[in-house]
């Protein structure tokens, strides 16, 4: 999910069985989960935009693994780089894969990164892997598999940074939107980690209240990146939201760097956090579907 932008397929798009060679091909192809379409950007000429069952999904510059075009992408990136220095040797561990856009930008930005991409896709994880350059083991692993199940193998503290970006069609699924996942997250995470959750809502914002309410539970520290609109509830969009054993540090350039690009955001502390979550319960597993 993320900034919808137009573009449209080319006349020649066809659909195949077989990952291309030698890079991205426009077209359309099947997937395990449906079908897949390539795109490219009419308004980058190293762009390509990924939608999978008709939704945008990634969107990827292919001369540039630092330039992220959903804007929710970018207050990830924002969170993250100013929380660890560029030498890290950063544990992430990616919930949802797609085109892996941002995997490419960590790698990039955090060359001692070692990260998993868990993606259920096998086929869309092959295509991909054909389409761009994505690092290779032991930086990053493109791990086939669902999300909550491949989180609940890991070991604990084993991880410095868990984002989870998994979407099924429009929504999460709820299984991992719950309270008892949440606390899984927190379990594999080292002291100091991060965990972030890229949340689309409806303009009720009762499902970002929701997962606002057990990231608060689980998580001694939290955090809400969103634009104005998003926060007052007058439009659907995305919310990020992130927790960590460990204040926030608020770095000076991040509300700046929040504030740019083409969709300005405001960066909301643990006491509005916890305010806006006040007087809602934690979806749980008993509930989910």
């Amino acid at each position: 999910m993320g900034r919808q932008r137009p573009g449209k397929t080319p006349a020649n798009s066809a659909e195949t069985s077989n990952a291309p060679a030698g890079g991205p091909v426009a077209g359309t192809y099947p997937v395990d989960t449906g079908t897949c379409e390539l795109i490219p950007d009419q308004f980058n000429p190293n762009g390509w935009i990924l939608k999978v069952n008709g939704v945008h999904s990634s969107h990827i510059d292919v001369a540039d693994p630092r330039q992220l075009d959903f804007e929710y992408m970018r207050w990830i990136a924002a969170l993250v780089d100013t929380h660890w220095e560029a030498d890290a040797k950063l544990r992430a561990l990616h919930l949802g894969g797609a085109a892996c856009s941002m995997a490419r930008y960590f790698a990039a930005g955090f060359p001692n990164a070692r990260q998993v991409v868990v993606e259920l896709d096998g086929r869309l994880a092959e295509l991909v892997r054909a389409w761009f350059d994505l690092p290779r083991a032991p930086l990053m692993r493109l791990r086939v598999g669902e999300a909550r199940e491949v989180t609940e193998t890991l070991h604990d503290d084993s991880r410095d940074l868990v984002i989870r970006d998994v979407f099924a069609g429009a929504k999460t699924p709820e299984r991992l939107t719950t309270l008892e996942f949440t606390a899984q997250a927190a379990r594999v995470l080292a002291p100091g980690g991060l965990y972030i959750i890229n949340c689309g809502d409806t303009p009720d914002l009762r499902g970002a209240r929701r997962e606002a309410a057990a990231v608060c539970r689980v998580f001694a520290h939290t955090a809400v990146v969103a634009d104005p609109a998003m926060l007052k509830g007058r439009r659907y969009g995305n919310m990020i939201i992130a927790g960590s054993d460990a204040p926030f540090a608020g770095h000076p350039s991040l509300p700046r760097t929040l504030l740019g690009g083409g969709v300005p955001a405001h960066l909301w502390d643990d006491a509005q956090v916890r305010a806006f979550a006040a007087g809602t319960r934690p979806l749980t597993d008993e509930e989910a579907s």
